[in-house]
């Protein structure tokens, strides 16, 4: 991506891979945490006896469901919210 480029620009997928793969490498379950208490399938969870408080498994199976949540074809109308939040994840923690 060169200088001329935004981040908002990316394809979805990109973007947010992008921004999956530095918070993995950060080892940042908060990063998908505060992602999903912003999506109504945390809402369809909640509603289904489960909790993100009692998130288990490894990383890897974290960030596994959230690639699956945060699909292009589930977000829909939150894409826009979604890219931003991915833009401005990379912004705030890519090493430079």
């Amino acid at each position: 991506m060169n200088s001329s480029e935004s981040l908002e620009d990316l394809p979805y997928v990109e973007l947010r891979d992008r921004a999956f793969d530095l918070a993995r490498d950060r080892l940042d379950i908060g990063f998908f945490v505060d992602l999903m208490n912003h999506t109504p399938s945390a809402a369809a969870m909640a509603t289904e006896g489960g909790s993100l408080g009692d998130i288990s498994g490894s990383i890897i199976d974290t960030i596994a469901a959230a690639r699956e949540a945060f699909s292009d074809e589930n977000v829909g109308d939150l894409e826009p919210l979604f890219v931003a939040r991915f833009a401005t994840y990379i912004r705030e923690h890519q090493k430079h």
